[in-house]
């Protein structure tokens, strides 16, 4: 299987809690199972802070969620391009991305999915399969900005890999508004992708390439 033969997996989120929302159980599980995962986080959202909160508790929630998540800091690369802005810095980002291949030489991609309208996610979407079409690459999933979804690969998830990844999103508290934070809506979905694949708890990608050795 996809998961089984690969040693390093590069997830590039656009921003803090991305990885987390779509594909946190995966993370845990790929690390449980002795798996090098590196996260490049495209940028630190400051100007989407929410009232009452400081700026930069965003980036603080995300190293904590990364903790949580057994990430070492050295796998973690934070750049800081504005947030909604992407696509005036597509040439940019390619960049970066072209430059973390080289260093990191990932065996698998997760990217955002190609059915994702958010101009920041679309970008690093669209640049991501331009940087890496020689490698594996998956389309993680975020409903609430998916216009559709092929759900072409299911990862199964255990227990503890599920309440991992909720304890993860637990740490962004300056997000707890949005109602897809909430543990039953994470929850509903990985009941949802394990039903559709006779197992309790699952996530789902879209896949991109794959290529066999």
């Amino acid at each position: 299987m996809i998961f089984d033969n690969i040693n390093k997996v590069l997830i590039l989120a656009p921003h803090p809690d991305d990885a987390e929302f779509g594909l946190g159980g995966t993370i845990s599980k790929l690390i449980e199972n002795g798996k090098e995962i590196y996260v490049v986080i495209f940028s630190l959202c400051e100007k989407s802070t929410p009232q009452n909160f400081a700026v930069g508790v965003i980036e603080q929630e995300m190293y904590a969620s990364m903790e949580r998540l057994k990430i070492p800091k050295e796998n973690l690369i934070v750049y800081d391009f504005p947030v909604r802005e992407f696509p005036a810095y597509r040439q940019e980002i390619l960049e970066k991305m072209v430059e973390q291949k080289k260093i990191i030489q990932p065996d698998l991609v997760c990217i955002p999915s190609s059915s994702d309208i958010h101009q920041d996610h679309a970008t690093i979407n669209e640049e991501g399969k331009r940087a890496f079409k020689y490698n594996n690459l998956l389309g993680y999933e975020m409903p609430w900005n998916n216009f559709g979804f092929t759900s072409f690969v299911y990862n199964i998830l255990e227990s503890r890999h599920l309440n991992d990844k909720l304890d993860a999103i637990a740490c962004y508290k300056s997000q707890m508004f949005r109602q897809y934070c909430s543990p039953e809506f994470i929850t509903a979905l990985a009941t949802l992708r394990g039903c559709q694949v006779l197992n309790k708890h699952a996530e789902s990608f879209e896949l991109i390439r794959l290529i066999s050795q």
